[in-house]
């Protein structure tokens, strides 16, 4: 009988996933962003890829009331400003489910930094749209989803970081060159 995760005829030691942080960033043909998701949109449980165990595993269940309002990813071969892979929020018709590899374009990021006190660190988040979806296909720049998306994500982040005895604050939200920008410091940093 094959063992869980291990190719028949496979030498890998360990069983498992594959480890997606290490794939390409950007589609080689298209230059379509990759994105792996870690929590799915509405899920009150977040998940993240353990690169030492080779699985998705749950790191934190948020409160009844709170959920993730879209799905939450991963830029493949980066490092944002916390020491993780750079952060994607991806907006897309239904929700995907941890480990789902999505094609998407990048349409702004929010600059923010969290932490507590003078001990604080940037986590900017990517916002990429998924390229198959319909009810954001108009989405070009982040400045079209408009002032309540702005607060309505601010909120979710304050109240998530405060779950953790951390502050985050919104900087700034730029449009596709910044998040371009971020996602190049970030392979730099990564990989």
């Amino acid at each position: 009988m094959q063992s869980l995760g291990m190719a028949s005829g496979s030498k890998r030691s360990k069983p498992g996933l594959s480890d997606p942080t290490i794939l390409a960033p950007f589609d080689g043909d298209s230059g379509e962003l990759t994105v792996v998701i870690e929590t799915p949109k509405y899920s009150r449980n977040k998940y993240a890829y353990d690169p030492n165990e080779r699985i998705f595993a749950l790191s934190k269940v948020l409160p009844a009331g709170m959920a993730f309002p879209y799905d939450f990813g991963f830029v493949p071969s980066t490092r944002g400003g916390d020491g993780d892979p750079l952060d994607v929020l991806v907006l897309m018709d239904e929700p995907a489910f941890p480990g789902c590899k999505l094609s998407c374009r990048a349409i702004g990021v929010i600059q923010g930094e969290q932490g507590k006190g003078k001990e604080t660190e940037r986590n900017d988040r990517v916002v990429a749209v998924e390229i198959g979806n319909h009810s954001y296909a108009h989405v070009k720049r982040l400045d079209d989803l408009g002032k309540h998306f702005e607060r309505e994500i601010e909120e979710f982040f304050v109240n998530y970081h405060r779950l953790s005895d951390k502050d985050y604050r919104i900087l700034a939200l730029k449009g596709p060159a910044a998040a371009h920008r971020c996602i190049k410091r970030a392979r730099r940093s990564g990989g």
